[in-house]
């Protein structure tokens, strides 16, 4: 291992860190702190089980030792060198440059090897393929396709931007190209089968970098991982994950208007072009993102095991 960090240097980037992620979580802390709801951020924190408190967390990632506090820290210093020694898979080390803290990664890889392995080749399969850009977001209209005429609850309390028959249309209009099983299981009964059937087993032949719900499961896979991420690539990843979801709610079937939302009408051209635009535009940073995460998993797998 490196030289540990001296305990002022790493506090500074955990205390820089808990600030970004207090930026990005200030909407829905607001909301929630109101009493109400948020229609776009809130799936954020429940498809997505965390909380603020978890994406204020620091980690250094594999490989980097925290140096110890030295005597006649602040407070402040000391309570974040108490925290983070008594951190889950976490270790005290002893070295030449005195005593620090890391990532026990063997503990780590002992509990959750069937996990890196997965998610490794999930995300290395998925930045391989080409992006396709011919799904126009439909999956939301899928979710409600049919609802107004059996008299079904829609997914969100909002009302529909061009009402039940109008989004029906859209539905009927377009052939349906959903890749993302995580997508296509909330698709009503009736839409389902305008779609090529797909299966959590085939997801990892069917993910593609093109698909904005695939690249917002980059952040899924950031949490899955836990601390081997390092906290800048975890917030990366939820800041990308809390942009693509407000597209995919502008996109959606429903008015946005009272979030102060324009729409993303994919049932017009320009509205497609727009659509099409982000999601190429996210196919590319969501791929920098699996690289990143991919050479997480290969610093802690077995060489055998990174193909």
């Amino acid at each position: 291992m490196k030289p540990p960090v001296p305990a002022s240097a790493w506090h500074a980037r955990a205390v820089a860190h808990a600030e970004r992620a207090d930026g990005l979580t200030r909407t829905w802390r607001a909301g929630r702190e109101s009493g109400g709801g948020h229609a776009v951020e809130d799936f954020l924190f429940t498809y997505y089980p965390t909380r603020p408190a978890a994406l204020r967390r620091w980690h250094p990632g594999a490989g980097v030792v925290l140096g110890a506090a030295p005597p006649g820290s602040s407070a402040d210093l000391g309570t974040a060198w108490a925290e983070v020694v008594g951190r889950r898979w976490y270790r005290t080390v002893d070295g030449p440059d005195g005593p620090g803290v890391a990532l026990d990664v063997d503990a780590f890889f002992a509990e959750r090897a069937d996990t890196v392995r997965y998610v490794r080749a999930l995300l290395a399969a998925t930045a391989a393929r080409k992006p396709l850009t011919g799904c126009f977001g439909l999956h939301e209209w899928a979710m409600v396709y049919r609802d107004h005429a059996t008299g079904r609850d829609h997914r969100h309390p909002l009302p529909l931007r061009l009402g039940g028959d109008g989004t029906d249309a859209v539905v009927e209009s377009h052939p349906l190209r959903c890749t993302h099983f995580d997508a296509y299981r909330f698709f009503t009964p009736e839409a389902s089968g305008r779609n090529t059937t797909l299966t959590r087993e085939s997801q990892l032949d069917t993910d593609q970098p093109g698909c904005l719900h695939a690249a917002m499961d980059v952040y899924k896979w950031s949490l899955k991982l836990g601390p081997l991420v390092p906290g800048d690539v975890l917030l990366d990843a939820f800041e990308l994950a809390r942009e693509i979801r407000y597209t995919d709610m502008q996109a959606s079937p429903y008015d946005m208007s009272s979030y102060g939302l324009e729409p993303v009408a994919i049932e017009t051209a320009d509205g497609k072009a727009e659509y099409v635009r982000r999601q190429r535009d996210n196919a590319v940073r969501g791929n920098a993102l699996r690289e990143r995460l991919v050479a997480v998993c290969d610093a802690v797998l077995p060489e055998g095991a990174r193909a």
